[in-house]
């Protein structure tokens, strides 16, 4: 266990002011901070996300991107999505080009245009997205697990809950860009969307794999710091694959140093194995592990009984049987409240929250998913906090407070349903998949 600590206090990091780290507890107060900050921008706006869509909020954050571009030409601005989410449209909707269709359209109405890249992470999406996240204006960062359209934005009346962080920190920002100018942008198989003319990905087959090999001995790259008593420490992560990756390996190594609690988010319930390994060690040593949840119903893929069935919509129901089966095996560590899982439901809204605290001394904010897909198939980063002075310790009691506000503690695994309480069409589906053993497969890359 010391050997740990002092791996994780060795670690590379940038130094912290507590005062310039700050949380937002909505969609919507990310949104108006969002919109603020481009409005204000002097020198630089990066944004990196799985997607900026197609619709009202997604127009409006591109009409203030490109208004700040005509308004100060010499504005660094670049946006990075994923190549193939870009070029679709919407799961279940008819064939289209997708996003990049209103990139190219705002690209031809402005004198000054803005790069919309196109990371290709693999050659088909299913095996590989850009979930890298994380924006810089100027010297901030604006760090949250959301993607750019309506429901993450809070645009109507729904909302897709998340996580959201600002750090003022003009090297972890510098940290980011760098990452984003020189492992991304600068790689032949990133191209802009925003113009007419672009490859197939059977032009670029070659060059993805050579991106996805590159990003897997990527790094954030920055000056090491030591923090001061005053401060707090936070070490950008970056990892992609199965093999050597460090994000991971911080991940696993994190849940092996918990003495005392652990209190973890994730919207799909599917964790890696060893993700689920070192949970299992911790509750044998007595740590308090709190697991907070989406109800099915809050998941993004949901569909209600009431509209047509679609297969994608079998999804929540597969994360449901997951935590029903660890929710059994575990009763005996639920009884004795060793362990809490909260589900998450308010209204018709979703729950997008990830992330991880350890003994209220160590946070990771983070895009992961902590499931298979984001273990093996993603890219992903992170940003590591150590704050071993309690500095942030008020800020991310609110923030809990603020995520448990909507939960239900499930006392037992029969809170949650079984296969026969199922929609019909869920059933049929579950079965078939069943049968010819597909869970397995499909849970190796949900």
């Amino acid at each position: 266990m010391m050997a740990l600590r002092n791996s994780f206090e060795q670690l590379p990091s940038l130094a912290q002011d507590p005062n310039q780290f700050d949380v937002l507890y909505s969609a919507n107060d990310y949104r108006e901070y969002l919109i603020q900050a481009i409005r204000e921008a002097q020198s630089r706006i990066y944004l990196v996300a799985l997607y900026l869509e197609d619709d009202d909020a997604g127009r409006e954050i591109m009409s203030e991107l490109y208004q700040a571009k005509q308004n100060n030409p010499e504005l660094d601005i670049a946006v990075c999505v994923d190549w193939h989410r870009a070029q679709r449209g919407l799961i279940g909707a008819a064939q289209s080009d997708g996003n990049a269709t209103m990139y190219r359209e705002f690209r031809q109405k402005n004198t000054h245009g803005i790069p919309i890249y196109g990371i290709p992470v693999r050659g088909r999406e299913v095996f590989g997205v850009l979930h890298l996240k994380g924006f810089v204006i100027d010297d901030k960062v604006i760090y949250s697990g959301a993607s750019l359209n309506n429901i993450y934005l809070n645009y109507q009346d729904r909302y897709r809950f998340d996580r959201y962080h600002v750090l003022g920190n003009a090297k972890l920002a510098n940290a980011m860009v760098d990452f984003v100018q020189n492992e991304m942008i600068s790689n032949p198989a990133v191209n802009d969307l925003s113009l007419s003319a672009k490859p197939t990905v059977k032009d670029i087959k070659a060059e993805i794999r050579q991106l996805r090999a590159s990003l897997s001995q990527a790094q954030y790259h920055f000056d090491n710091e030591t923090a001061d008593e005053h401060q707090v420490s936070v070490t950008p992560l970056v990892g992609i694959g199965k093999r050597r990756n460090k994000l991971n390996h911080r991940i696993t190594q994190l849940l092996a140093l918990a003495k005392d609690e652990i209190f973890i988010c994730t919207p799909y319930f599917n964790f890696p194995k060893p993700v689920a390994k070192e949970i299992r060690r911790a509750l044998k040593r007595g740590v308090k592990v709190t697991i907070v949840v989406g109800d099915k119903t809050a998941n993004d893929f949901y569909i209600s009984p009431e509209e047509d069935f679609k297969t994608i919509g079998g999804l929540p129901y597969l994360y449901e049987m997951n935590l029903r089966r660890f929710a059994k095996a575990n009763e005996a560590h639920i009884a004795s409240r060793n362990l809490s899982i909260n589900l998450w439901k308010h209204d018709d809204n979703s729950f997008h929250l990830k992330g991880l605290w350890v003994d209220k001394r160590y946070m990771l904010i983070t895009g992961n998913n902590l499931n298979p897909r984001a273990w093996k198939l993603d890219l992903e980063n992170a940003i590591l906090i150590q704050d071993h002075y309690s500095h942030l310790t008020e800020k991310f009691d609110k923030e809990v407070a603020n995520i448990l506000q909507h939960t239900q503690l499930i006392c037992t695994y029969r809170q949650l349903e079984k296969i026969e309480n199922y929609p019909e069409p869920v059933q049929k589906l579950i079965k078939k998949i069943t049968r010819v053993s597909a869970d397995k497969v499909l849970k190796q890359i949900l």
